[in-house]
């Protein structure tokens, strides 16, 4: 991409005011300007519009101060200036703040200029490739769980038989050190049974009926902090909500797995442990291919250590925990009920801060 040579004058904030190349004010695409220590120089009405910031929270930051998560964008940029050529990463998350994470695709270009060295273009990711993901993992989940409820299956006969033959050889022993074995073996037995009974769990459909988020919440909330005492709750929810048809019992194991996994990441490890709920209209949004007019939207929020990065790509897969002895099965069975109220279930972690955002229909099948 070829630019004019651009004439820049410096603010006292070491930012660009005025530039003899005055198209960049007038683009729709986001676009911002960095210099070679890679803090920001310029960001144009676009930027300040898609980030919600204005140019003065911009101009004198490093990406990574701006946003929560910029090391996608630092590898963008680092092999723009590796390759001194125009680099386009197609899929970028940008989280600025408390506000969503924001979807983009950012071409990172070199200038020939005396303030500016690289300029960085952004524009929302095409509403059908994020469909498309979103029907990608939606197809791997459906996956993952057949495959899960097989094995149970497979598991829970011969789990079966080990028990009743454990059974029977202790009526066949009379030494009480050798029953002391059996009884390991039908303790483990039983113990594995209790897990392909929660692996079979999810396949119930739910049963809906008119139901109150608030309550549910509420009830999840005196649950775990009768448990952990410790933790501190905050809630801030929105009166506006109706009520609207679900599987309270569903909806309630759903949420009280998030929470109670929050409260066990901050057992120990934060001096002010803190679970924030939140509850808000969300409106015209897109579940599974249906726009729905208003949505709920649910965040749980809590201030602890984060989730390790071995294993934040796959914290909803089955049997994948992060915590010793852990059994990798709360957040699978929180994702199976949700989807199957038509919503989604999204993690974002950082340390100090993890939020799990919970958007539902507030209608079932309705859509514009």
């Amino acid at each position: 991409m070829m630019f004019p040579t651009v004439t820049t004058q410096r603010k006292s904030t070491g930012g660009v005011s005025a530039f003899a190349f005055g198209g960049l004010e007038i683009l729709a695409t986001a676009v911002l300007l960095v210099d070679r220590s890679r803090r920001i120089v310029y960001a144009n009405p676009a930027a300040e519009n898609l980030f919600e910031l204005s140019a003065r929270h911009l101009i004198g930051h490093t990406p990574a101060e701006v946003f929560t998560d910029a090391s996608g964008l630092d590898a963008a940029i680092g092999k723009s200036v590796a390759g001194s050529a125009a680099y386009t990463e197609q899929e970028l998350e940008l989280g600025v703040g408390g506000k969503p994470r924001l979807h983009l695709s950012c071409t990172v270009s070199p200038v020939d200029d005396v303030v500016a060295a690289l300029l960085l273009e952004f524009r929302h990711i095409d509403r059908q490739l994020k469909i498309a993901r979103e029907e990608r993992l939606l197809e791997q989940q459906h996956a993952n769980r057949e495959l899960i409820r097989n094995l149970a299956h497979e598991i829970k006969n011969p789990l079966g038989g080990i028990r009743g033959a454990a059974q029977l050889l202790e009526r066949e022993l009379d030494r009480p050190p050798l029953i002391e074995y059996t009884q390991v073996i039908i303790g483990e037995a039983d113990r594995l049974q209790s897990l392909v009974n929660r692996l079979l769990t999810p396949h119930r459909l739910p049963t809906y009926r008119r139901s109150n988020i608030h309550e549910i919440l509420v009830r999840v909330k005196g649950v775990v902090q009768a448990e952990f005492p410790h933790v501190a709750f905050h809630l801030d929810f929105d009166a506006s909500l109706p009520e609207f048809d679900a599987d309270s019992e569903q909806l309630q194991q759903a949420v009280l797995n998030i929470v109670r996994n929050a409260a066990q990441a901050l057992t120990g490890t934060t001096a002010d442990p803190r679970i924030t709920i939140v509850t808000r209209v969300a409106r015209y949004v897109t579940l599974a291919r249906r726009r729905h007019r208003l949505a709920l939207a649910l965040t749980v929020e809590d201030n602890g250590p984060g989730i390790p990065d071995s294993i934040r790509d796959r914290i909803f897969y089955p049997l994948v925990s992060g915590r010793e002895g852990g059994t990798g099965l709360g957040l699978t069975l929180a994702q199976t009920f949700i989807a199957q109220h038509g919503g989604t279930v999204e993690c974002e972690s950082a340390p100090g801060r993890t939020v799990f955002s919970i958007v539902l229909p507030l209608q079932l099948g309705s859509k514009t």
